[in-house]
């Protein structure tokens, strides 16, 4: 029989679970919506007060993009609890308890 200590250690490299709050409030997050996104608003304002103005493809365009992006963010939280799964011993901790 394995010990558990040496099953962690060549399963997982001395890597553990992070200590804190991980995921979404993090600086990269900051970073994406602050910065990153900000053509993105003005695009989707563009659509609203710009002229010629259509409400209806505004809201047309708004509900693809907020379709796209949950889509997305739904993927990635399944492939990250995956990950967690196979490669560090467990889900990661919105869905475990906390690292130590």
């Amino acid at each position: 029989m394995i010990p558990h200590r040496l099953l962690a250690s060549v399963l997982y490299h001395g890597y553990g679970p992070t200590e804190g709050l991980t995921g979404f409030p993090n600086t990269g997050t900051w970073l994406i919506f602050g910065v990153v996104l900000v053509p993105i608003y003005a695009m989707v304002v563009a659509w609203f007060v710009g002229v010629p103005r259509d409400t209806k493809t505004g809201l047309l365009g708004v509900t693809y993009l907020v379709g796209l992006t949950t889509t997305m963010w739904v993927s990635m939280l399944v492939l990250t609890v995956m990950l967690g799964i196979v490669f560090f011993g467990g889900a990661p901790e919105p869905f475990s308890p906390r690292g130590p």
